[in-house]
């Protein structure tokens, strides 16, 4: 089954891409929670001639998230957290927190746009991936340290 995304959904694809899904994750939860329509010709080109109007914002849209990259750079967070005498941590190292991070280094950044490759669990240097723009991407460093 072909559905169109009314919205950006993680792991499925972004906001007026056409998707191909199993039937019943289309049926019974993407299109009645609003996230997509069915993929006919008509909603075909009603997307296209959205996407056409809407080509100079999202040009503007994907500048701001390259500018905001490399303002960015090569930034390396340093998240405090509680932690064992063998180096592990107590808990994990949440997008939420890394989030907070940016914003107080002034990037203001929502949870959901951060991925982590794997959950911090101990003290180190972990990588994490900024979706920043459908076609920006942005890869910083989090050093966990104990308090």
């Amino acid at each position: 089954m072909e559905v169109i995304l009314k919205q950006d959904v993680q792991g499925l694809g972004y906001k007026n891409d056409v998707v191909k899904v199993k039937p019943g994750y289309g049926r019974n939860f993407l299109i009645p929670n609003g996230v997509a329509i069915i993929a006919n010709e008509s909603n075909k080109r009603m997307m296209a001639e959205n996407t056409r109007q809407a080509a100079h914002k999202a040009a503007k849209i994907k500048a701001d998230a390259e500018a905001l990259a490399a303002k960015i750079g090569a930034l390396t967070l340093e998240i405090g957290t509680k932690a064992g005498e063998s180096g592990r941590i107590f808990g994990a190292v949440t997008s939420t927190q890394i989030a907070d991070a940016l914003k107080a280094k002034g990037y203001d950044i929502d949870r959901k746009k951060i991925v982590l490759k794997e959950t911090p669990k101990e003290l180190g240097t972990y990588k994490v991936n900024l979706d920043l723009h459908k076609e920006v991407k942005h890869e910083i460093a989090v050093k966990v340290v104990a308090e």
